[in-house]
């Protein structure tokens, strides 16, 4: 629904596109480096670009010319809840808004066929083949799962994907076996005795058979165990400030840049030797002399009306009636 863009002025530019169609964004074909003029509005905050005009382009078919009038007062009072941080009425907005559409939604919902949900999993390319009786329990599922859903009956239509999927779980287990404790260990660059590697394998293995009888307490126990004891392994090397500072694209002074190393240097040090408070301060006086220029090098926000590339000009498409 966008794209960065560095002004001819230097500055950084986020281009909203939300006025736009996905047809029409996809057939803009933009390249890296391409010139583009933008006309359109500037905009504070990036929730600025999900205007109600955006909202109704979701809306599912069906909805009414009145029901359309009481969603954008909603929307409106969701804005404003939103700019108040008030979560508790954003969810009972969200809520009455859900109500109006949920309905239309349902209406206008294809579930694929079966055969096509069966094989998003590709058992098929793997040669895994699902018993006829499994298959035949599935379709069942599959089919009184779209009725619930179709009603409405979430906690019904929940209860049948939860079965499918323990169908499937003996099948997904071929599909993707479990590695191997050394298949694991074997992207890990990390020194251990051979008493301690052992240990470490043990734990693995009897979480791996915690995992395969659906023990979950014992599972997380295990597992818990066995990353503690595998972390414990693991150096903590810092990363030096030039490597911090490399992804960094705008220009900082030579007088700030000297001062962001001593204090970031000096921030690692304390950490290391387990300053964590005389780190902080250093912290706080790094970030106070870099904010600045992540603030003054914010993308400045631009809701696009108008595009012209290539000297062709792209205009909104016009509303469509519900």
């Amino acid at each position: 629904y966008g794209l960065t863009m560095k002004g001819t002025d230097g500055k950084n530019y986020f281009i909203g596109l939300h006025k736009f169609s996905d047809k029409q964004i996809e057939q803009l074909k933009l390249v890296e480096g391409q010139e583009i003029s933008v006309e359109g509005t500037i905009l504070k905050d990036y929730s600025d670009f999900f205007t109600f005009d955006v909202f109704k382009k979701s809306l599912p078919k069906g909805v009414t010319k009145e029901e359309i009038i009481q969603l954008e007062k909603l929307f409106n009072d969701l804005k404003k809840f939103e700019k108040e941080d008030n979560y508790e009425e954003m969810d009972r907005i969200y809520e009455a808004m859900n109500a109006i559409t949920r309905p239309y939604e349902l209406a206008n919902w294809q579930p694929e066929p079966f055969e096509e949900f069966i094989n998003e999993a590709a058992f098929a390319e793997k040669n895994i083949v699902i018993k006829a009786q499994d298959k035949e329990q599935l379709k069942t599922l599959y089919s009184e799962w779209i009725k619930f859903v179709k009603e409405d009956n979430m906690d019904a239509a929940q209860e049948k994907i939860d079965k499918i999927y323990s169908i499937l779980d003996i099948y997904y287990a071929e599909l993707y076996p479990p590695l191997t404790f050394e298949q694991y260990m074997a992207d890990f660059e990390v020194e251990l005795t051979k008493e301690e590697l052992a240990e470490l394998k043990t734990v693995y293995e009897d979480a791996q058979k915690a995992d395969k009888e659906k023990n979950e307490e014992l599972s997380t126990k295990l597992w818990e165990q066995f990353y503690e004891m595998l972390n414990s392994h693991f150096k903590y090397v810092p990363i030096s400030f030039e490597e911090y500072m490399a992804d960094i694209e705008f220009d900082i002074s030579q007088s700030d840049y000297t001062k962001l190393k001593q204090h970031y240097e000096e921030a690692v040090k304390l950490e290391q030797n387990g300053e964590e408070e005389k780190a902080g301060e250093q912290w706080e006086a790094f970030y106070k002399i870099l904010d600045p220029y992540y603030e003054a090098n914010r993308d400045i926000l631009i809701s696009a009306s108008k595009l012209t590339i290539n000297g062709q000009v792209v205009l909104p498409e016009p509303e469509l009636t519900q």
